[in-house]
């Protein structure tokens, strides 16, 4: 993050003399030069270190350090006192001073002070910030896979881990997109700095713009103090911008300009500063197909997509459900204080012949669920949702009748039907492709029937779906709309009985 430094001083030979030495990349110096409003000014803009002249401090002096500690940056405070007189120093001292520097002491001892001081600073924002950091760290091990489907990312990944380029993580809500960034944050080189996640959909457009790039006071109506953007929060650390295909086009052009320039200029402000930041983007549609439907720009996915990672499905790499299933069964049990360390054979067997929709944060739900009902140490069916219980036998799913309104799923695969001796009989259409494109058209096919014929037994409420289906009612959403499935053609008739 970088470091705001307020050099509150009138004289002008010392405020050029400290300007040369505080000049580094990571400070920004703010110098306020009107004594008059000048405390309160001080209490509203982002703020580390107040470096003040005596003539400039507020009288009484106690009243306005209390003032300061209610300050959100909590800034330490350094007065620059006109004497050496040790009786002055210490009456600011007790009045709530950080630290009292005679101005005229020679250039390296005033640096030698604030110097230490900002490594105290810096250490303490630190602290703050490692200490809400997740227990379990992502890493770059929790992505081990026995699918085919994975080799190619698993292979990819590891390439960009050191490197400060631009990287685009596409895939499927739910996939692991955001561990995925802060694990490659974390085994990088900017692992010092801060890793911050920001969901370019869940914000308004209005406040899109300033949480990416700060405000100054009185940058539009409501603005009563200045405020950091997440650009300048991330300095030496990651930016990670989820969904980034739904940030307006207008700030396209914007952020744009800031990955070009590597300098932010906060909403209200006429001045511009260098940040040092990596950005990782993630979108769960094709930005590509955005771009060419005119929805995102060409030129800022170019920026973005210097290096294009797609995570695979859940669905599509059933091999790999197994391994999360324990790894999750392991993390958790010990988060919860529950004595789980297993799940049974035919609950593990539905585990894998649901299609999770929701991809793997679905899967973690449904096995924190799980651990929470269970009162052995192995999950069984019954601490399953119905909807992936009911799979622990037969073939993984029953077709279900669509809605007359709804239009059939192109190239529908049935499910096989058995055939002489047991054995089953294949569609012929299945012959004619390999056994990854009949997976994927065949999983998609079931959970498309599957939602449909959830929608129909609840009749279009989506509250109750989403809770037979073990899923967040977002995650339904999401479905629906891939699939072209509307709510309202699913409930009943009003008048209708029965």
């Amino acid at each position: 993050m970088l470091i705001r430094i307020t050099l509150a001083v009138d004289d002008r030979d010392l405020r050029r003399r400290l300007g040369s030495v505080l000049a580094r990349p990571d400070i920004l110096v703010q110098t306020p030069r009107v004594r008059k409003g000048l405390w309160p000014r001080i209490l509203k803009d982002p703020c580390d270190v107040l470096l003040v002249g005596e003539s400039m401090l507020p009288e009484p002096l106690r009243a306005g350090m209390e003032q300061l500690l209610l300050h959100p940056d909590t800034p330490a405070s350094v007065v620059l006192a006109e004497s050496a007189d040790p009786v002055t120093h210490a009456r600011f001292l007790a009045d709530g001073c950080d630290a009292v520097l005679f101005a005229g002491l020679a250039e390296d001892h005033v640096r030698g002070v604030i110097e230490a001081m900002l490594e105290k600073r810096q250490r303490k924002s630190q602290k703050l910030f490692f200490a809400t950091r997740p227990l379990a760290e992502p890493r770059l091990s929790d992505f081990v896979s026995e699918s085919p489907g994975m080799a190619r990312f698993l292979n990819l990944v590891p390439r960009v881990v050191q490197s400060d380029t631009a990287l685009l993580i596409e895939g499927e809500t739910g996939v692991g997109k955001e561990r995925l960034a802060c694990a490659i944050h974390t085994e990088g080189r900017r692992a010092t700095g801060r890793f911050v996640a920001l969901n370019c959909g869940a914000l308004p457009e209005h406040l899109l713009e300033s949480e990416l790039f700060g405000h100054v006071r009185g940058a539009f109506t409501g603005a009563t103090a200045a405020r950091r953007g997440w650009f300048e929060i991330a300095h030496r650390g990651t930016l990670f911008l989820d969904e980034v295909g739904e940030i307006p086009i207008h700030l396209q052009v914007k952020l744009l300009r800031v990955l070009q320039e590597q300098e932010i200029q906060p909403i209200g402000s006429e001045k511009s500063f260098g940040v040092d930041v990596r950005v990782i983007a993630a979108s769960n549609r094709e930005l590509q197909t955005e771009v060419e439907a005119r929805r995102f720009r060409r030129d800022l996915y170019h920026r973005l997509s210097v290096v294009t990672v797609t995570v695979p499905p859940l669905r599509e790499r059933p091999e790999d459900i197994p391994v999360l299933v324990e790894r999750q069964i392991a993390y958790l049990a010990h988060q919860v204080s529950r004595h789980v360390t297993g799940i049974a054979p035919g609950a593990m067997r539905a585990m894998c012949r649901y299609p999770w929709p929701g991809n793997v944060r679905e899967l973690n739900n449904v096995i924190e669920r799980a651990i929470l009902l269970c009162d052995d140490t192995e999950i069984t069916l019954s601490h399953l949702p119905e909807s992936i219980a009911d799979l622990a036998s037969g073939p993984p799913g029953h077709p279900v009748a669509a809605p007359d309104e709804a239009e059939p799923p192109e190239a529908p695969v049935t499910s096989p039907a058995s055939g002489p001796a047991g054995r089953l009989a294949l569609p012929e259409v299945w012959l004619t492709k390999s056994l990854q494109e009949v997976r994927k058209s065949y999983l998609a096919d079931l959970e498309r029937q599957y939602i449909e014929g959830l929608l129909a037994a609840t009749r279009g409420r989506i509250g109750e779906a989403a809770r037979r289906a073990g899923l967040q009612e977002r995650s339904l959403y999401e479905k629906m709309k891939q699939f072209g499935l509307r709510k309202e053609d699913y409930r009943q008739p009003s008048g209708a009985t029965g």
